[in-house]
This record gives C-alpha cells, structure tokens and sequence, in this order.
C-alpha cells in the first residue's frame, strides 16, 4: 500500500538518496532542508512499507504552481506513486488557490510527459540545454484550471 503524506525534516535524507540514485544532478539534504523550511514550499513523500519511494513537490511562486523533484524509486514504477503524488500536490495547489501549474521535463522522458498529459499538462515551450549530464532540452508543461469568470 502507498501512503502520500507531506515531507517531514526526518525525511530529507531518504529523498537525497532516492535523487541520487536516479538524477545525474540531486539535491543534497540540506537543499532539502532548506526548502522545507521555505513557507512557500509544499514537498510530499510516498511511502510504501516505511520506506520512501518517492517525493514530489510544489513552490508557490507568485500565485502560480512550480511542480519540482518528481522521481520514484525503480522498483515502485508503474504502481501509480507519481500519480498518487501530483494529484497530492495538485489538491494542495488548488487549496491554495492556484490554478495553473508548470514544470519541466526531460523531453526524452516519455513516460513523465505521458503521465503529465493524462492531468491535464500541455506543452507550452522547450528550454534549449536545460539539463546536463547529459545535456538535453526540457519541455515546459502547463497545467492551467482557470474557471473562466466573465467568458
């Protein structure tokens, strides 16, 4: 069973490990750290047997929703976690009265644009030489839920 709960300062670690052992550029702990102590930082963690399996997070940035550190350990793929996840961070944005979200992603990572489609992100533009090790351009995806007042 899955359990997506908000990250905790205990937590940091395990996310560290968990980013370096699938990012070829990770947070540290202390990034980690830093950012949960950020009041427009929202980080969530799935946990699976108490373990941590994976970690998503959301920044406020100026009234719009910035989706950060989506990653899920190997062994738990294609068992729903990123999905469990965004639709945390997603409820939580929206409590917040956000309604539109971005992030970037690999645009050689299929499986993550094919699983921000089907919530509703669209792409909207390319960052030239975004990632390194290796380089590689991210497409830029938006999720945007505006409820139309006055059209």
């Amino acid at each position: 069973m899955i359990t997506v709960r908000q990250m905790e300062e205990r937590d940091a670690e395990a996310a560290a490990r968990l980013e370096a052992e699938n990012f070829s550029m990770p947070w540290s702990e202390h990034a980690f750290l830093e950012t949960l102590r950020c009041g427009y930082a929202y980080y969530y963690v799935a946990e699976m047997e108490g373990t941590v399996v994976g970690i998503c997070g959301l920044r406020n940035i100026a009234g719009e929703g910035e989706i950060t550190n989506v990653v899920v350990a190997e062994s738990c793929r294609r068992m729903g976690v990123a999905g469990q996840m965004l639709e945390k961070v997603l409820a939580q944005g929206m409590e917040l009265g956000i309604e539109a979200f971005t992030l970037e992603v690999r645009c050689s990572n299929r499986a993550a644009i094919g699983l921000y489609e089907k919530f509703g992100f669209r792409s909207e533009g390319v960052r030239r030489n975004f990632y390194d090790r290796p380089r590689e351009d991210a497409l830029i995806m938006w999720k945007r839920c505006s409820t139309a007042r006055g059209a």
